[in-house]
């Protein structure tokens, strides 16, 4: 019992920030609020028509542009904060993401949204992973990260597979830009097929709903994509795309298991138990779902609700900053198109194969 203690002394010890982590993270908290900022104002002047830009794709952007021109003449007296607010601040963040969640919102779309984004989480993973290795020759990280984006919540699901991948920063980035520029086509094009006539067919407006919530990469461009239409089928694309976001946990436990090492050869292969003692437990996915369901369960004022949101949007942006301040574009620019062919193909799975998915649990 005193070494469990001991265990979770030094585990909470780590997301303390000591002395020589102020300065990077003064930084990092000021670009953060200055992207959430940017990121408001240019809704207001747009009249919402860019809302699905998202403060974490501007903080990537702007974070990268300062960590390839000014950063690196601070690197030495900034690099522990913004480590910090990669790590630690980015592991919190996927925490408290859980006061955005309740299990009300899984019970008001049903059996049919819960099956329609498992089995496109699954497809779409595992087809991402057989293509980037097999067929493409990208990098195995790489490969993870951006099926991580496409097949659960975009960038929110990339970060919060980082520390299980142990990925550098431009592999990080690379599949961001992914989320970024295929979201942003999905979030215009799967309107405009609908208004068309196109999906109708095969579509009812809840089915559309559930197939935005269940196929385009970020949360804020489901709201996009479903509210163009109107706000009951924005309603339920939002809530099918929360039970996305849900299914993060799980998924990072599995990943973490299917990342273990399995031994250089037959004859050393470690057993089972073996593996599931080495499986680096993702602590933070587990603290996020245990929030969910307090969220759900415990009376909360709107007060308290809307700060933990307010602040998990502040880590969040920030933990999406730090990691801009340290990627550099000779790294990307090495990476070559092979990832972008990647993502644009799992663009196409997700219309089509997305679709196909959407429509065979609707005759269920």
């Amino acid at each position: 019992m005193h070494t469990l203690a001991k265990s979770v002394s030094r585990s909470v010890s780590k997301y303390i920030p000591s002395q020589r982590h102020l300065a990077g993270l003064a930084v990092v908290l000021i670009g953060g609020l200055l992207c959430l900022w940017l990121n408001t104002s240019l809704n207001m002047w747009s009249n919402g028509r860019i809302v699905g830009l998202s403060s974490l794709t501007l903080a990537i952007l702007l974070g990268m542009i300062l960590g390839n021109t000014i950063y690196p003449k601070f690197t030495e007296r900034l690099n522990g904060g913004v480590c910090f607010a990669k790590g630690q601040i980015l592991r919190l963040a996927i925490m408290f993401y859980g006061f955005k969640l309740t299990m009300t919102q899984v019970a008001s779309v049903g059996m049919p949204a819960i099956m329609t984004d498992a089995l496109v989480l699954t497809s779409t993973f595992l087809l991402t992973y057989w293509l980037g290795t097999r067929w493409l020759k990208v990098d195995k990280e790489t490969v993870i990260l951006i099926g991580s984006g496409a097949s659960i919540c975009g960038a929110a699901a990339v970060i919060a597979a980082e520390p299980v991948v142990n990925a550098q920063a431009h592999k990080v980035t690379i599949a961001v830009a992914t989320v970024v520029v295929f979201g942003t086509i999905a979030m215009l094009l799967y309107p405009f097929l609908y208004q068309l006539g196109w999906l109708r067919p095969w579509l009812s407006a809840e089915q559309y709903g559930m197939y935005t919530g269940s196929t385009v990469h970020e949360v804020a461009q489901v709201v996009v994509a479903g509210n163009a239409i109107n706000t009951e089928i924005g309603d339920t694309a939002v809530v099918t795309k929360m039970i996305r976001v849900m299914m993060l946990a799980p998924f990072l436990l599995i990943l973490s298991f299917a990342l273990t090492s399995s031994g250089s050869g037959q004859a050393d292969k470690p057993s089972l138990m073996s593996r599931v003692r080495q499986v680096n437990v993702p602590w933070f996915a587990f603290i996020f779902i245990l929030v969910v369901l307090l969220h759900t369960w415990i009376p909360m004022f709107d007060g308290f609700e809307q700060s933990m949101v307010m602040l998990d949007d502040v880590m969040l942006t920030m933990a999406m900053f730090a990691l801009g301040l340290t990627t550099h574009m000779s790294a990307i620019k090495q990476a070559g198109v092979k990832p972008l062919i990647l993502g644009a193909v799992m663009f196409g799975w997700l219309i089509l194969g997305g679709g196909l998915i959407n429509i065979g649990i609707s005759f269920i």
